[in-house]
């Protein structure tokens, strides 16, 4: 006998893979046909192991339906209290593509064909039941096959609508995403508006205050001349005027600089006494200063601006000059100085930004130049600037200038000092 080759290679959901049991379920009333077919099962060559249970009526095949599972159901066309039609339309509406073979002594050509549109899979007439085990295979084949493909057909419907969900979710976020570049663009054209207003008023700012400073300048500059003629020398007081007149000039001017993008590049070397440039801060502010006598090369009227700007930040924020105070030292061939104050403190999350340009933290008072203005000049002395905890808290600015430890390293200290002009220059596009 030619075997019909099964496609069923893969086991399908709901069918028996090979060399496992195949569950049988037979609707017959008569018992020898019941013996016939239990007969060719037992001795076909099935790829599975056959277990047939059979039922003469229709109770007892519905409750075989949800007991037994079937793999398969041969049925009679006509019982006495029952038709194959029937059974089949119960099999399907327990599983749509499960397997069933009428199994009848005799049908009419109209009958087959109406039963075969129905949806059964396949028909057999008693009388030739050779046809049986070549009709099993192909069925079950077929309706595993069918298994798989509405599984498959299930899935793509799955993925599709996946796919069509996260479409739909890349347009949603596509235009967020749009929305919110336009607001970025418009945030930064805002921005970029209220810098260049910001410059502008600098700079105007700058213009109006350098001429009642030049004023002041050349008023005190006469009175030194005046004792000069009366043979008397000028005051402390006198000096100490001039002193911060001209410090205030240089800080106009570096405000209009770094309102025209310019950085700090003025430095005129000499040899100074950065004790006694403190001192004099410190009596200007009105703060402890702890330093010994410190000799360095560098420009007095920057560095002056550089602590002036600092102790003047630390005094605001801190609420009093009571809370301030400058501590000086050498060490490693390095001057440390410390400006401490006990005030609220610096934030971590804005300590790298302090010294940007512009940047202003909560306190008002301050146009966001001056820990600018003092980084670019101590970078100009070949130095560092840091920010630091207060321990007890508040906060300390750390300046680390080199030191000078005899006449002879003046050389190198020019050559370091002139480079660093250079190398601050060159980043800006500037000429040293």
């Amino acid at each position: 006998m030619t075997q019909v080759p099964l496609p069923l290679l893969v086991p399908a959901p709901g069918f028996p893979p090979l060399g496992s049991e195949l569950r049988v379920l037979h609707l017959e009333d008569n018992m020898l046909d019941q013996e016939l077919v239990a007969m060719a099962l037992e001795t076909a060559d099935l790829p599975w192991t056959p277990v047939l249970r059979q039922v003469d009526n229709a109770d007892a095949y519905l409750a075989a339906l949800s007991d037994f599972s079937p793999h398969l159901i041969l049925s009679d066309f006509s019982l006495p209290s029952y038709d194959g039609l029937s059974a089949f339309e119960a099999a399907r509406s327990e599983l749509s593509y499960l397997p069933f073979i009428i199994v009848t002594g005799a049908m009419g050509e109209e009958v087959a064909v109406d039963t075969l549109r129905r949806g059964i899979t396949d028909y057999v007439l008693k009388q030739r039941l050779e046809r049986l085990i070549p009709a099993v295979r192909r069925a079950i084949g077929e309706a595993a096959e069918r298994s798989r493909r509405e599984l498959a057909e299930n899935e793509i419907r799955a993925l599709n609508t996946a796919l069509q969900t996260r479409l739909e979710e890349v347009e949603r976020l596509g235009k967020l995403a749009e929305e919110g570049r336009l607001k970025l663009e418009e945030t930064a054209r805002q921005l970029a508006e209220a810098l260049k207003l910001q410059k502008t008023f600098l700079a105007e700012t700058s213009h109006e205050l350098r001429t009642p400073l030049t004023a002041l300048l050349g008023y005190l500059r006469r009175v030194e001349r005046e004792f000069a003629q009366v043979g008397a020398a000028p005051s402390q007081t006198l000096k100490d005027a001039q002193r911060v007149a001209e410090n205030m000039t240089r800080l106009v001017n570096d405000l209009l600089q770094l309102s025209r993008g310019e950085l700090v590049q003025s430095i005129e070397p000499h040899f100074i006494n950065l004790g006694e440039l403190l001192r004099a801060v410190g009596r200007d502010y009105n703060i402890d200063v702890r330093t010994p006598d410190l000799e360095i090369v560098g420009d007095p009227g920057r560095l002056t601006q550089v602590f002036v700007n600092l102790v003047s930040n630390a005094v605001r924020v801190s609420g009093g000059a009571d809370q301030v105070g400058i501590e000086a030292s050498e060490e490693g061939g390095r001057v440390r100085v410390c400006i401490v104050d006990h005030g609220p403190g610096i934030p971590d999350e804005i300590k790298p930004r302090i010294f940007d340009k512009f940047f202003r933290g909560k306190e008002a008072g301050s146009a966001g130049l001056g820990l600018t203005i003092a980084q670019q000049a101590v970078a100009a002395h070949g130095g560092e600037i840091h920010v630091l905890d207060t321990p007890g808290g508040g906060a300390t600015f750390e300046v680390s200038l080199p030191a000078l430890d005899d006449e002879d390293e003046w050389d190198a200290q020019e050559a370091e000092i002139n480079a660093n002009r250079a190398d601050i220059a060159s980043e800006s596009g500037q000429e040293a």
